[in-house]
């Protein structure tokens, strides 16, 4: 196997813990954290992300969002390795994108010490709104 470039080497060591697995290589999705409680999740929109109507998936929309959620819940708590499993999650599909750069953005609307409320919207590169969704969140105190 060839060793990776200098830029796969940074990009990697530049990744938050959450990226740092398999739905992230298989996928290609990059993830950020905003401000205070603010969590970001993008992905350039290939082939390979479109269902049969050549539109991103439902499944694809469903994880940017739900990825942007845990980084924001996981920035709110101040530990970006912190380990939280979604326990719910709703999704509302407003409009189909077939291309280009998605960006989920979450952010979290309160809790307490043992669940974390976030909310998260989809938008398009050309500033089209594609999907919001809710969700919860269960903090694994180790």
């Amino acid at each position: 196997m060839p060793a990776p470039d200098r830029d796969s080497a940074a990009e990697a060591h530049d990744m938050l813990p959450v990226d740092q697995s398999g739905a992230r290589d298989l996928v290609g999705y990059r993830s950020s954290m905003l401000e205070e409680t603010g969590g970001e999740c993008t992905l350039l929109v290939e082939a390979r992300h479109l269902n049969r109507l050549g539109l991103l998936h439902g499944g694809f929309v469903s994880m940017l969002l739900d990825n942007s959620c845990g980084v924001a819940v996981r920035n709110a708590i101040g530990d970006p390795d912190a380990a939280v499993v979604t326990i719910g999650l709703t999704v509302n599909f407003i409009a189909g994108a077939g291309g280009g750069r998605v960006t989920a953005t979450g952010r979290v609307t309160g809790g307490g010490r043992s669940l974390k409320f976030a909310e998260a919207k989809l938008s398009h590169q050309d500033g089209r709104l594609l999907a919001t969704a809710t969700a919860t969140f269960k903090i694994i105190h180790k």
